[in-house]
């Protein structure tokens, strides 16, 4: 209501997934605004066009319905009906929708709804789509505002650097107030709802334990953005130091094995040629070894096969970059490693997508390491991320958990079928 009477120009709403926000922001709000003010302009965008569209229809449906109920005596123009456009009839307001990134065109809006404005965590952690949803904030939905128009941003937080963090940040620098609502799915201290601590959002639909076993399942990273409203977690980052737990033996007869290199590109730079070796038994995974160094080409391939040499008959895998390039890289490597089960991984998505099935199953307790020289360097790396100085430990972890995890993947099924070390009896004392 303060929106639409003009008294608050910008707002912001943070709620979890599927809690009715767009529903209540993006369907009904519009159509009502456009029934009691029909010479009046929303525009609405979203992370893709066919998105924002499918609130547009929405939205146009709800006019038409009120409309036929008696609410307000108003139709559509026959020749602007479409879903990312629509006018109403003898007036001159109507309806716009578009896509984060797009192109907006016709008339600018006195509402201007940007709802959800990130898709998933690839697009969230993306600096790149960051970088350009925020110029086109600023060059392109910001000037389609009519002058005294109100904005209205509806979100679930990704990352702490998305477009309303910025905002909120200063990053616009016009000295703008807004107006933040933000709802956590589990009341915290100082509820704005002034609900008990630990009390669902929505009970009926989410009760507290419903939202309890989700938080168990997507871990604390996610849980902390997506659904409390925070996009940094109160205690760092993916990888907590207390889910750590360092074991002095493996179990006796692992069921698969795999040890993934993250290749550095340069002798002597900042990141490190990392080969993590890594095995399941009974569901739980165990860090058995890590070599980092920081060597020539020629030496780090003479230190891939002496370690496949000494490792004995497990799976050999190298992330493969993008390119012909990584081609080739992986082409060299399959002839050195000849005799050895050996493929290339090509890297798809951010690090911080893939790290998280690993951060997940370390949150879980199911991830251990063996006692060796190499625990703290590899705890520390694995706490400092994704904000840290090194991540090639996470890369090579998470490639070598993503080769062991993933029944469907075939390397994986002829690891289990075929591959196990030379020697299982793996100590501490073991290299």
């Amino acid at each position: 209501m303060e929106v639409a009477a003009g008294r608050c120009r910008r707002l912001m709403v943070f709620m979890p997934p599927r809690h009715g926000k767009s529903v209540f922001i993006s369907q009904y709000f519009p159509a009502w605004f456009l029934g009691s003010f029909p010479d009046k302009h929303v525009l609405l965008c979203s992370y893709e066009a066919t998105f924002a569209a499918n609130w547009g229809r929405k939205a146009r449906e709800a006019f038409l319905e009120a409309s036929d109920a008696g609410l307000f005596r108003l139709k559509l123009k026959p020749e602007k009906q479409a879903a990312s456009e629509w006018e109403i009839a003898r007036h001159g307001g109507g309806m716009i929708t578009a896509g984060v990134g797009g192109a907006i065109t016709g008339r600018g809006g006195d509402v201007l709804i940007l709802d959800d404005p990130v898709k998933n965590a690839e697009e969230a952690q993306s600096l790149t789509y960051r970088e350009r949803s925020w110029d086109w904030y600023l060059s392109t939905f910001l000037t389609r505002a009519e002058p005294g128009a109100s904005i209205v941003i509806i979100q679930t937080r990704w990352h702490h650097d998305d477009i309303s963090g910025r905002i909120l940040a200063g990053a616009q620098g016009n000295g703008e107030h807004w107006e933040v609502i933000s709802f956590p799915a589990l009341a915290e201290e100082a509820d704005p709802l002034g609900r008990a601590l630990g009390e669902a959002l929505w009970p009926a639909r989410y009760p507290a334990p419903k939202l309890e076993a989700i938080k168990h399942q997507i871990g604390s990273y996610w849980w902390a953005a997506l659904y409390q409203q925070r996009p940094s977690p109160r205690e760092g980052g993916m990888f907590k130091r207390h889910w750590f737990e360092v074991v002095d033996a493996l179990p006796a007869n692992p069921q698969a094995w795999v040890r993934f290199w993250d290749k550095a590109a340069t002798q002597g730079g900042g990141d490190w040629t990392v080969g993590v070796k890594m095995c399941r038994a009974s569901g739980t995974y165990y860090v058995a070894d890590v070599v980092r160094v920081q060597e020539s080409s020629g030496a780090v391939k003479a230190l891939i096969v002496n370690t496949a040499k000494r490792d004995g008959r497990i799976l050999v895998a190298m992330e493969q970059e993008p390119g012909s390039s990584g081609k080739d890289v992986i082409a060299e490597y399959t002839k050195a490693l000849a005799g050895y089960a050996f493929r290339g991984v090509p890297s798809t998505g951010s690090k911080e997508v893939r790290a998280d099935p690993l951060a997940s199953q370390a949150e879980g307790g199911n991830l251990k390491l063996l006692r060796g020289p190499w625990n703290q360097a590899f705890i520390e790396e694995l706490c400092a991320f994704p904000t840290g100085e090194n991540d090639d430990q996470v890369d090579a972890a998470s490639g070598a958990f993503g080769c062991l995890a993933n029944p469907a993947d075939p390397w994986a099924e002829y690891l289990l079928e075929q591959l196990e070390p030379q020697d299982e009896t793996v100590r501490q004392d073991s290299p």
